[in-house]
């Protein structure tokens, strides 16, 4: 079993005067496969219209070092493309050929979060909500362990 842990940081500053406006919120998501792609974007917004910040950056950032959060369109022929190309540039297996696994089996997780990012900062809040079209907040898991806040 295998938990996503993505974290939602938000701020704005509208003069030198005020104080700078933060919210922080974790999302928690079970990831049922080794590697996953998940559209988070409903909890993103959620988490944006909470928030009540409706200008400045948003940062979404995976928790664990083998997961990653990006924007892309979330379509299943892309995602599907993602996996045969990680696949390709860091195969699972075998898993004797990486010199990290010694006692794990995830070096090849680590590479592909590495290619994927670990975060994404979307501006102007308010504008993506209402015009994100098909883009979208994607949570990739790619280790097979427990992944959580840290």
């Amino acid at each position: 079993m295998l938990f996503l842990c993505a974290l939602c940081v938000l701020s704005e500053r509208f003069s030198e005067e005020e104080p700078m406006k933060s919210y922080r919120k974790e999302l928690w998501f079970h990831v049922p496969n080794r590697r996953e792609f998940i559209n988070i974007t409903p909890q993103v917004e959620e988490c944006i219209r909470e928030s009540g910040i409706s200008e400045g950056l948003a940062l979404v950032n995976a928790m664990h070092i083998t997961a990653s959060v990006f924007i892309n369109d979330d379509e299943s022929g892309l995602h599907h493309d993602y996996e045969v190309w990680l696949e390709k540039l860091a195969p699972h297996e075998p898993v004797s050929q990486y010199r990290h696994n010694v006692g794990e089996d995830n070096a090849d997780a680590h590479m592909k979060r590495q290619i994927m990012g670990r975060e994404a900062v979307p501006s102007q809040m308010e504008n993506w909500i209402s015009a994100h079209g098909n883009r979208s907040f994607t949570g990739n898991s790619t280790d097979d362990e427990k992944s959580g806040c840290s």
